[in-house]
């Protein structure tokens, strides 16, 4: 062999080599990871329309219940809309510590076949979209039976857009808090934080219910409301596991603790229950149920059995005071407790992830019982910017709103007569006794 053939040999060689290197490092699609995640995203989808429409729905009066379920419902749809223009782009892109980018408008630059990780990265826009769906959704919350509806649905399209995306940046796109190590495994900082405190904010903004006396209102139906719940649990399967991003031990031990945490805050609600009031109620143990959830979800691949049960047991608790005690104590009307449940149980899940995060089950997380007592302070850190950031940009957000709609709240004629036939000429259940106004024209009718 001349040298001429040997050179022409030896450049054949290097090509293979590379060719085979190339192929080697390229990502790939693992389809038991894709076909997890698909079934994920769908459980985490029946969140919102589904379950946390019916528990929210439940909660509220008779007068307004088609109007809560139709927020959740609607923000789903709106939220969904906002993800794929440009919110996922602006939390996932690649821009700076604080934001993400707009090259990512409509989708244009995924292509069918990209990956992340070992999933379509195109099924990862739709999990993720799923998650600000919902946040917003919690948002709805605090304000039902008063807010227009047509202020609710431009509010939830600016709030995913300035609100959610640059909080998901920070934390999971590539921003500035991930780089200072914060936890957060499927959402206490990004959802459940950020929403409670924009309920509270709205609630405080749009004011009391002008009908809302010093009495107890009572929920439409407690059998709504439990089985919303239940969705909510079984959908919450999706949510924590799901986050793991594919089919392993991360995933399964999320499951696992997800389930303990939401059992033992039950059980922790109704022990308030039984220590105050002397009864237990199924509206406390699916209240507790939630609220142990909602601690659970930054800590669930993190933190094993025993700090499950410490956090699900505690997250009920402070469900049950932010709920019932804090509020009746400000006297500030959050209709539906987004910000007891969802916001300072997030808050106490989010700390308590800086405590109890064991490197056994997760070697990149270390918390305070395992030597490192600098990663509360990390998720202090987190949760104080997301409480700052979120409470100014939903207030911004909110008076912007409210230019573009004219005002922010119905009317105090609509407001009494109920959003369902009031704002849309609907009721919970149409039954054959004749409404009020009918009755009245009949009796004209007969004088």
């Amino acid at each position: 062999m001349n040298n001429t053939s040997l050179k022409k040999f030896t450049l054949l060689l290097g090509l293979l080599f590379s060719a085979n290197f190339a192929f080697a490092d390229a990502p790939k699609i693992d389809t038991g990871d894709t076909a997890w995640m698909l079934m994920a995203t769908a459980l985490v989808m029946l969140m919102t329309p589904a379950g946390l429409a019916l528990f929210y729905g439940g909660l509220s009066r008779s007068k307004s219940v088609l109007n809560t379920v139709g927020m959740s419902y609607v923000a789903f749809c709106v939220a969904s809309i906002a993800w794929v223009v440009i919110g996922f782009s602006l939390a996932f892109g690649t821009g700076s510590p604080y934001l993400g980018s707009f090259d990512g408008f409509m989708l244009e630059n995924i292509g069918i076949n990209d990956v992340q990780g070992t999933i379509p990265t195109l099924l990862f826009v739709v999990f993720q979209g799923t998650f600000a769906a919902i946040a917003v959704a919690i948002v709805s919350g605090s304000i039902i039976e008063r807010v227009k509806f047509s202020t609710w649905v431009i509010f939830s399209f600016l709030w995913v857009l300035f609100v959610y995306t640059p909080i998901a940046h920070w934390i999971w796109g590539g921003g500035f808090l991930s780089k200072s190590g914060e936890l957060d495994f499927a959402g206490g900082t990004v959802i459940h934080i950020n929403a409670g405190i924009a309920g509270l904010v709205l609630a405080l903004l749009l004011g009391k219910r002008k009908d809302l006396g010093g009495e107890e209102t009572k929920p439409f139906s407690l059998k709504l409301t439990v089985l919303g719940s239940a969705l909510l649990w079984f959908g919450w399967f999706g949510f924590n596991a799901g986050s793991a991003l594919g089919a392993n031990g991360i995933a399964a031990n999320a499951m696992l603790v997800t389930n303990i945490a939401a059992s033992i805050g039950g059980i922790a609600w109704v022990a308030m229950e039984v220590l105050y009031k002397k009864k237990p109620s199924l509206l406390g143990i699916s209240s507790g149920a939630v609220s142990g959830l909602v601690g659970i979800t930054p800590a669930c691949g993190y933190v094993s059995v025993s700090g499950a049960l410490a956090i699900g047991f505690i997250s009920g608790v402070v469900g049950y005071y932010g709920a019932i005690k804090l509020k009746n104590l400000l006297k500030y009307d959050d209709t539906l407790d987004a910000f007891g449940i969802h916001g300072l149980v997030g808050i106490f899940g989010s700390i308590a992830t800086g405590i109890f995060a064991n490197p056994k089950i997760n070697p990149n997380a270390i918390g305070l019982l395992y030597g490192n007592p600098g990663q509360v302070l990390v998720q202090l850190k987190a949760v104080v910017i997301t409480l700052v950031y979120s409470a100014i940009a939903t207030a911004l957000v909110y008076y912007v709103t409210i230019m573009l709609t004219k005002g922010g709240r119905v009317n105090e004629e609509m407001e009494a007569i109920g959003m369902d036939e009031g704002y849309h000429g609907e009721r919970g259940f149409n039954l054959d006794t004749p409404s009020a106004e009918n009755t009245s024209k009949k009796q004209a009718e007969l004088v």
